[in-house]
């Protein structure tokens, strides 16, 4: 083969590749969509009588695992809950060494003898300690032999708060 007919057939190559990868990708949502394509598509769904809504919605790859999910509710049904219930789940989070250990968990290291290994999180039993009350909070479950893993319908939801709690 040529050093031309060897040029030739890489290019052909890289653009088979570029040709897939343009395939595979997720289309561009269309220019008439705009900023606030989740609202409109949410003011869509909802009574126009309504008091509004909440939508949280993701998609989040890290540590080799993927995670959709999306949720909402009327406003009305946001203000006729009762919010202290919530008081717990939210105080769980109230935590450096918590937020710390979510991090770590949903980063990949899962298992206790991992996360011990950290200085910060402090001896083991503060560790158990604080493993158990974002468990008993539902942040965290045991994924059995000494594992923790975030589960899969808390993912998006612990992320929307944080991103709340940062603006």
């Amino acid at each position: 083969m040529t050093t031309m007919e060897s040029r030739l057939a890489a290019l052909e190559t890289q653009v088979a590749a570029l040709t897939e990868r343009l395939a595979a990708a997720p289309p561009a949502p269309p220019a008439s969509e705009g900023t606030f394509w989740a609202l409109d598509g949410l003011k869509q769904r909802l009574p126009p009588e309504g008091t509004g809504g909440v939508l949280y919605t993701g998609t989040v790859r890290v540590a080799g695992q993927h995670y959709d999910w999306q949720y909402g509710r009327t406003v009305d049904d946001v203000l006729a809950a009762d919010w202290t219930e919530l008081a717990s789940t939210l105080s769980a989070l109230a935590h450096p060494v918590r937020l710390r250990l979510l991090r770590e968990i949903l980063d990949g290291r899962q298992s206790t003898s991992e996360l011990a290994e950290i200085e910060e999180l402090g001896t083991t039993g503060q560790l158990h300690h604080h493993l158990r009350q974002i468990t008993a909070a539902g942040w965290l479950r045991s994924a059995g032999r000494g594992r923790w893993a975030v589960p899969a319908e808390r993912v998006v939801p612990l992320l929307t708060i944080l991103t709340a709690a940062g603006r």
